[in-house]
C-alpha cells in the first residue's frame, strides 16, 4: 500500500500512481462528462458559477485587487 499523497500537488501532469490511484472512478466520471457536455455548456456552467465562487473567495479575502479585511 502506498502512503497517500495529495494529487493536487503531485499530480498536476499527470497521474503519478497510474492504475493504482483510489480516485479512477473520479477520472472516469470527468472524461465522460467533457466528452458528452458541448463546450458551450461547459461555458454556461462556469458563468453561473463564478458569481458565487467569486464570494466565497472575497469572504475568506483571497480575492486579488480587493482589500482584506
Amino acid at each position: 500500500m502506498q502512503p497517500p499523497i495529495n494529487c493536487a500537488e503531485a499530480c498536476v501532469n499527470g497521474c503519478v500512481l497510474g492504475e493504482a490511484c483510489p480516485h479512477r472512478e473520479h477520472l472516469a466520471a470527468a472524461l465522460k462528462y467533457v466528452a458528452e457536455t458541448s463546450l458551450d455548456r461547459m461555458v454556461e456552467v462556469a458563468q453561473a458559477s463564478a458569481p458565487q465562487r467569486m464570494l466565497r473567495q472575497l469572504e475568506k479575502g483571497n480575492l486579488p485587487g480587493f482589500p482584506s479585511r
